[in-house]
């Protein structure tokens, strides 16, 4: 029975049963967690259920070890079947995959996501896709999402504007994932208000955000406090600590400390 018989009637039992993916899949490169059964014909001990480890390598039957990572179904067969008519365990070994489940091709998203970890890439999946996934942003997730991977076998890394992808009606930044990418939301910039504010404490820093507008989002100042009588505490590009009397319209900055300090008056 040629290879490609073998082919046709394994298709016609997928499709019956419905057990496997689809076969459009022959070129997909295997990967790490890929599930596959493979077969012998009339070797019916030889077939087994395997899954694709880490390093993407298989362990079968009387050849040990097997590095399946990267290839193609068909040239993963070829191999098997090489490794069996070497070894001198079968003479003419005709070897089929039946790709069970596919996990080679994931992409992990990290950090500060209300949902994370890894999911597998679809056909086209872009950066929204996969953080919807992952149930978006979390309350104290930054705005921004860092992706990094492999393209052309180099480094690759972008940082995308999360709202971007969502207000804008096409947004270049929702780019294409490969298999392997991760994307990593880092925790939101906070500023912190203390002494005469109603409600002292770490805050978020929304886009843009003024010292009037942190000020209000620490409830303003209480009765003995001022919102004229402000001390911010900021580092400089050398680390120290400068002590400024910041403007109302001064935009904050991460980690910016704001003094409310008592009315003189």
């Amino acid at each position: 029975m040629t290879q490609a018989l073998i082919r046709i009637l394994t298709l016609l039992f997928v499709l019956s049963t419905g057990n496997a993916l689809s076969s459009d899949n022959v070129d997909y490169p295997l990967g790490p967690g890929d599930v596959l059964r493979i077969q012998v014909f009339q070797n019916p001990d030889l077939t087994t259920e395997t899954r694709v480890s880490e390093n993407g390598s298989i362990t079968y039957p009387l050849v040990g070890g097997v590095e399946v990572g990267g290839l193609a179904i068909a040239a993963a067969e070829q191999k098997i079947a090489a490794a069996l008519k070497n070894g001198g365990f079968v003479r003419q070994p005709q070897v089929n995959i039946i790709l069970l489940q596919m996990r080679g091709n994931q992409v992990s998203v990290l950090g500060q996501v209300n949902r994370p970890g890894r999911f597998p890439l679809e056909t086209l999946s872009r950066v929204s896709d996969m953080l919807a996934a992952a149930g978006g942003a979390s309350q104290t997730g930054d705005d921004f999402a860092i992706v990094t991977g492999l393209r052309d076998g180099k480094p690759f890394r972008t940082v995308i504007d999360i709202p971007a992808l969502y207000l804008a009606e096409k947004s270049e930044e929702d780019i294409i994932l490969a298999g392997g990418d991760t994307i990593y939301v880092h925790r939101a910039p906070v500023f912190y208000i203390y002494g005469e504010a109603q409600r002292p404490g770490a805050y978020r820093i929304e886009r843009g955000m003024t010292i009037m507008q942190a000020l209000a989002q620490g409830g303003g100042p209480t009765q003995r406090g001022s919102e004229w009588w402000l001390r911010l505490h900021r580092k400089n590009a050398d680390g120290n600590v400068e002590r400024i009397s910041p403007e109302m319209t001064d935009t904050v900055l991460p980690n910016d400390i704001i003094y409310v300090r008592e009315s003189i008056f």
